[in-house]
């Protein structure tokens, strides 16, 4: 897998002509290989940014750019050996094993009407299981795993892709705690460009009703100033004993305090 670099440039969608914008105009840039975490409150626009990124919806107004090509002079196919993405949505393939629903990741990068899984392929498919440590699952069908082993099938199909960029929205939903932090530490060493809405990033983007807010390193944007106007409430940044690292705890402005 390679990275590429992601230039987004006043993007912007509405459902339809005349009805409310849900995101507003919105420019950033992200390095190859890089991982931007998306962040802000219910309704802010984050799943919005993320579908035009991958192409699920066009933006009304500006153009996404994956190492200065814009995705939609791309063919479906070409975008999708390009850009992967992992959903809050849990799947529905029921029926399908394991192994067949992580070989859907090779789709696109299979030629014409072809079918059948080449060495490469193989190969691919190996590999992501053994990251996620899902050998031991592959026979098993979908229906009859729990929403956190789902959600694992999903980002190995997504890894098979080979995608130069992966969106992932939530990935860790429904993951236990053991599995949200490989799912992390995944994360953090793949040699790709990343977009996400967790907070593992080395760039944030807050969005506030719509807008962006804020936008660089999670130490200048997510402050308590910017935190509390964009989620309504207070936080405060204190450091933690004994690792001396910054951590926001929040509450309500009417309550009392809770991490």
């Amino acid at each position: 897998m390679t990275a590429a670099a992601l230039s987004v440039r006043d993007v912007s969608w509405s459902p339809g002509q005349g009805l409310n914008t849900i995101l507003h105009p919105t420019t950033f840039d992200l390095h190859a290989g890089h991982v931007l975490g998306v962040v802000g409150p219910n309704g802010a626009g984050k799943t919005t940014l993320l579908r035009l990124l991958y192409r699920f919806h066009r933006p009304v107004t500006g153009s996404v750019h994956l190492n200065d090509v814009d995705i939609w002079t791309l063919s479906a196919r070409a975008t999708a050996q390009q850009v992967a993405a992992v959903l809050q949505e849990q799947p529905s393939d029921f029926a399908l094993t394991v192994q067949e629903i992580v070989a859907l990741g090779r789709t696109p990068h299979r030629r014409g009407f072809a079918v059948s899984t080449g060495a490469r392929d193989k190969d691919v498919i190996e590999g992501v299981l053994d990251k996620l440590n899902l050998h031991g699952l592959t026979e098993r069908h979908l229906g009859t795993l729990s929403g956190g082993e789902r959600q694992r099938v999903m980002v190995a199909r997504a890894l098979a892709q080979e995608p130069h960029l992966l969106i992932l929205d939530e990935p860790t939903n429904h993951l236990d705690i053991r599995h949200q932090l490989e799912v992390l530490d995944l994360i953090r060493h793949l040699p790709i460009t990343i977009v996400t809405s967790l907070g593992v990033c080395d760039t944030v983007l807050l969005l506030q009703a719509g807008k962006p807010a804020a936008f660089g390193p999670p130490s200048e944007v997510l402050t308590e100033a910017a935190v509390s106007s964009a989620f309504q409430i207070n936080a405060r940044q204190e450091r933690l004993n004994p690792s001396d690292t910054s951590h926001l705890t929040f509450h309500l402005p009417t309550e009392g305090a809770h991490q």
